[in-house]
């Protein structure tokens, strides 16, 4: 769960600031009066007394009472919600996580069948075996509330007999993992130095079972990426002799003590078998430099049960049927993207510099930076199987293990029928069969080759377009899969002279593979003449026909071609030359420092009603269509100050509004979970997006996100920032684990089941980040992102069209870079054009954190697209400040809309969990306020009676004394 961000309690103290500083001065001329009357008469110093007493009383009511239906509303609110999630669900939820790493998981390398191991003794080397990958960090991670089953769990629930001497030393050693985090990251791998094991140790181990298994883990999040030479970052070595890494090595490969130990163990035992724990594809080569490593698998994190699913793997009580969901090189350094990925800083730009105070809370001066997506449409496997049919790499020597690679303890043979056309519609159907004597599940993998003319449209020569996943199949037995897909999908976009879709003349190599690289069998389909989806003739999959609108994001960049065997291979994938934006560029780049809203206002716009008071209420337009006349009049219902609250306060909620009976929602972190972060209350974590990804099982994916939809309204929660979906553009990004795929078609496709799964129970799920937000490093620095339009749409917005077609998503999360020189927020291109205008997109865009970063407005959010802040308390920007103009109330009054359809058609509008009316807090609050101010009256009229009782009393003495003389 996300921890507090030390930023937001520093905001959150501040906007309390006025109304302390009033009280602060109530209180010191309280205390100045008290001081003053010293030497008045006690009748009078007790009464003004007693009076500034109850002054500060009530001026501590008031102030608090301001703040609490003030700036704290949002978030008192948020903090007093309820809902708890039931044994039974959360048992349900539990057993669908080990069923995803039951099938998530991926058997690469099984020479001689040493898998499966059939119980036993077993020795588990490696300091993380201990301390092993659940998930990863940040927004992303798992709760704690629930109990989670450890590798060696495991291990021992499927039956194996482990040894303890083993684990012992490894917890002495070091028992806590070192934190990679957004607040602070160390990268240390505690692992004990090959001198350390005894030989009692080795020579115990080898008499305990003459099988090892190696655990080697890594673990990333949100906020970093993982470094790519890591004596540049904070860590620590395990030894004083030598260094862990040196200069130049990366994370991703082993360090110096874990090769020790793979020597050490590989000396030792003769049956070697490496499980990889962790999201990022890692270099594992070295599995092929010792003929002792029989067996490879790859475990992805796994949540809260899913090392159950990893034990019965190994031993042999479920088949594996995960395929990889990255491509697994050999050189890690050597990509396409090695070179234009991390941190680059322009060096002309220090005038749109900004304030932030980050996650720590520490304050930060930034300005913009810059990454440059040279390789194109060219993105993992896409890459790889070009590049080796071009000749340019030698496959085997490059690539370990392909894009959908992954083993089985049974064998299945696949036949793949004719194809047949009907309505451009291409089906045909594939035979599975399991020929091999153990039950077991296999995926059909569908890939074309299109034609490509040298120096033409780019194109990879494999292209994934559609999968399918068997039921479980015993010996002998036959499923018959049938593939559809639309032969428009297999259109390249041809953004330098159609500026559109275009599917070629030619013909297109459709094929069933067992993995990207490897064909099984292939038809071919003619294109006798080239179709242009542009002007009138438009893809049936769009609302509106597509064309260029992402020229502005190319920049100056060399991409990487195709042409004549990538020949500018080297050219296009060097570093940046320069750092600095060339002036004309400059000249259109936007942040709050030149953004004003006066500059965008048009004078054709009419200024809309606000404030009526028709009978319309948000609840009458339940199930109304997004262009029902009715909305128009509920709109006309709507205040100026409602909408600005619900634009502005759309944290982990969508704001209440009165003036149109909108209730408060509740949104809650995810992806691997669904999580309050205000109340507690927590979801268990399942397991990462990658090991999804790995299932290919479309079923499982919405059985996911129909848990998560259930658990949700069971907590009274009706959005979820979930699924992630941008692409592994490197091995390296830090958030590789919440999101699923190098492939945007696999991500597109797991992703669209998983919101369908949650809009089963009325829960609507906000498709992150949007879009190109495919690195840490930088991420909130203004970062300006290049690449072209082909890519943008063919790689990086793929997995998003899907997902809004197919899975009919409601919700958006905008992400914090740019696109060129254009906040993805604020890009009408991407929130307007493309995501409504062209996906045929129904529902609202929030912002990805908007609290500290300093340079992104709701003003301008609102007139591109955007139609929510993500923080719940007052900013400087996230109010929206032109409320006077026809333009910006024009804007305010759609993204309220946008808000609100998306709302009312959520499980918050269900009959059953329509709650209007104070929250229980403002009620108790207010009854709270009834009590004090009886107090405080019952006060003002004791010290008032006392005063006349010490006046009549001082009379009568005076009286007396008169007398007396």
């Amino acid at each position: 769960m996300l921890a507090i961000n030390m930023a937001d309690v520093v905001n959150v103290l501040n906007t309390c600031k006025p109304y302390l500083i009033g009280f602060a001065v109530v209180l010191v001329l309280a205390i100045i009066a008290i001081i003053a009357v010293r030497k008045m008469e006690s009748a009078k110093r007790k009464l003004i007394r007693a009076q500034a007493g109850i002054a500060i009383l009530l001026a501590l009511v008031v102030v608090v009472n301001m703040i609490c239906w003030g700036p704290m509303s949002s978030l008192i609110s948020l903090a007093t919600g309820n809902g708890t999630i039931t044994e039974e669900t959360s048992d349900e939820a539990t057993a669908l996580c080990t069923e995803i790493a039951e099938e998530g998981i991926v058997l690469l390398k099984n020479e001689g069948n040493t898998l499966p191991i059939a119980g036993g003794n077993l020795n588990v080397f490696g300091w993380a075996s201990t301390n092993p990958c659940y998930g990863g960090t940040g927004s992303g991670s798992l709760s704690d509330a629930y109990e989670t089953v450890s590798l060696l769990q495991g291990l021992e629930h499927a039956g194996f007999t482990l040894n303890k001497e083993l684990s012992d030393f490894y917890t002495t050693y070091r028992a806590d993992r070192p934190v990679v985090g957004m607040w602070e990251q160390d990268w240390t791998l505690p692992e004990p130095t090959a001198a350390s094991y005894s030989a009692d140790l080795i020579n115990n181990a080898k008499a305990f079972s003459d099988t090892a298994m190696v655990v080697i883990t890594r673990v990333g999040g949100e906020g970093a990426d993982l470094p790519t030479d890591v004596s540049q970052v904070t860590y620590q070595n395990n030894s004083a002799d030598y260094q862990d890494f040196e200069p130049g090595e990366h994370f991703l490969q082993l360090n110096r003590t874990e090769r020790d130990m793979l020597d050490l163990v590989c000396e030792n035992f003769d049956k070697v078998v490496v499980v990889y724990n962790g999201a990022n594809a890692m270099e594992l080569g070295f599995v092929n430099d010792y003929e002792q490593i029989k067996s490879v698998v790859w475990c992805p994190g796994t949540g809260q049960s899913g090392f159950e699913g990893l034990g019965e793997i190994l031993s042999g009580q479920v088949n594996p049927s995960g395929k990889t969901s990255d491509t697994f090189v050999m050189d890690l350094t050597a990509t396409p993207t090695a070179n234009n990925f991390g941190s680059f800083i322009y060096d002309n730009m220090e005038e749109f510099k900004v304030s932030q105070t980050g996650f720590t809370g520490k304050e930060e001066i930034t300005w913009p930076s810059f990454v440059n997506y040279v390789e194109g449409i060219y993105v993992g496997y896409r890459f790889y199987e070009t590049a080796a049919a071009e000749g340019l790499i030698n496959y085997d020597e490059t690539v370990l293990y392909p894009f959908g690679h992954g083993l089985s303890y049974t064998s299945f043979s696949q036949e793949m029928g004719d194809i047949a056309e009907n309505n451009g519609q291409i089906t045909f159907d594939v035979t599975v069969t399991n020929t091999g004597d153990i039950a077991g599940k296999d995926v059909v993998q569908v890939y074309y080759n299109p034609p490509y003319t040298d120096g033409g449209i780019e194109k990879a020569s494999a292209n994934l377009i559609a999968f399918d996943k068997t039921d479980i199949l015993n010996p002998g037995e036959s499923q018959v899969l049938t593939i559809s897909f639309a032969a428009e999908d297999m259109a390249s976009y041809d953004y330098k002279d159609a500026k559109g879709y275009v599917l070629e003349a030619g013909d297109y190599h459709i094929s069933i593979n067992r993995d990207s690289h490897n064909v099984l069998a292939e038809r071919t389909y003619t294109v006798d003449s080239t179709v242009s989806y542009t002007g009138e003739q438009g893809r049936s999959s769009d609302a509106m026909t597509v064309s260029n609108v992402f020229d502005y994001a190319a920049g100056e960049v060399t991409y990487l071609s195709r042409a004549d065997g990538f020949a500018n291979y080297q050219e296009a994938t060097t570093a940046p030359a320069s750092l600095t934006m060339k002036e004309d560029v400059k000249a259109t780049f936007i942040n709050n420092s030149n953004y004003h809203p006066d500059d965008y206002n048009r004078a054709e716009d009419e200024m809309p009603k606000t404030g009526a008071k028709n009978s319309v209420k948000l609840a009458d337009l339940r199930g109304a269509g997004y262009d029902d006349p009715q909305w128009e009049n509920l709109l006309d219902n709507m205040t100026i100050s409602d909408m600005d609250t619900v634009i502005a306060l759309g944290g982990y909620q969508t704001a209440a509004a009165g003036s149109v009976g909108k209730v408060q929602t509740i949104d809650c972190d995810g992806p691997a979970s669904i999580n309050n972060n205000f109340t507690g209350t927590g979801s268990i974590g399942f397991p990462s997006a990658v090991m999804i990804a790995c299932t290919w099982n479309e079923d499982i994916a919405e059985a996911f996100g129909a848990s998560i939809g259930k658990m949700a309204d069971e907590m009274g929660v009706s959005g979820w920032y979930a699924p992630a979906m941008n692409i592994h553009r490197s091995a390296f990004a830090g958030r590789n684990f919440e999101y699923y795929s190098e492939d945007g078609v696999l991500s597109g496709k797991i992703a669209a089941k998983a919101v369908i799964g949650a809009e089963q129970y009325g829960v609507y799920a906000y498709l992150k980040h949007f879009a190109l937000n495919d690195q840490e490093t930088n991420r909130c620095s203004m970062l300006c992102t290049w690449t072209n339009e082909q890519a943008i749409r063919e790689i990086y917005l793929k997995p998003f069209e899907i997902a809004v077609k197919e899975g009919k998503a409601k919700a958006i999360m905008s992400s914090f870079n740019y696109i060129g020189t254009r906040w993805a927020g604020g890009s009408s291109e991407l929130c307007n054009t493309v995501l409504r205008d062209e996906w045929g997109f129904k529902g609202f865009v929030l912002t990805d954190y908007f609290g500290v970063y300093g340079y992104m407005s709701s003003d301008q959010a609102i007139r591109n697209g955007t139609d929510a802040m993500l923080v719940a308390y007052d900013t400087e920007t996230n109010h929206v400040k032109d409320t006077k103009s026809a333009t910006g109330v024009q804007a305010m009054r759609q993204a309220c809309k946008n808000v609100m359809y998306t709302v009312v058609n959520s499980r918050a509008y269900a009959p059953e969990n329509l709650q209007t009316g104070l929250m229980a807090w403002q009620v108790m609050a207010i009854v709270i306020d009834v009590v004090l101010a009886a107090g405080l009256l019952a006060l003002e009229a004791v010290a008032v009676k006392r005063f006349k009782k010490r006046r009549v009393e001082a009379g009568a003495q005076v009286d007396k004394e008169d007398m007396d003389q």
